[in-house]
């Protein structure tokens, strides 16, 4: 879980980043849907979300 956590924290703060450069654009932008879709290894292995389409 740590690297995703880090991974999460790190897209937010991208997204953080590009709200901050385009807000004088638009104020109302919105930053939704992140989320974790798949990940391998670690010690539960292998998930996917339940609702995440086949390749």
């Amino acid at each position: 879980t740590g690297v995703e956590m880090e991974a999460l924290c790190a897209v937010q703060v991208a997204l953080l980043t590009i709200y901050d450069m385009c807000k004088a654009v638009d104020r109302g932008m919105v930053i939704e849907s992140v989320r974790l879709e798949e990940k391998s290894g670690g010690k539960s292995g292998h998930w996917r979300r339940s609702d995440f389409p086949d390749a």
